[in-house]
């Protein structure tokens, strides 16, 4: 079975670092960024380690 750290709580089942049985994320550490040149919510934020499955 795959680890999963729960320090990165994750819902997005489409990552291929999602926990299958979990919702948390199997990689040590995430990047976070944006999209956006003056970011104001959390909808600008991303997490760049995302890797679609």
């Amino acid at each position: 079975m795959e680890k999963c750290n729960e320090c990165i709580k994750c819902t997005v089942e489409k990552c291929r670092h999602h926990h299958n049985a979990k919702n948390y994320c199997t990689l040590d550490a995430i990047q976070v960024g944006t999209h956006e040149g003056n970011p104001t919510m959390d909808q600008c934020t991303d997490c760049q380690s995302f890797v679609v499955k």
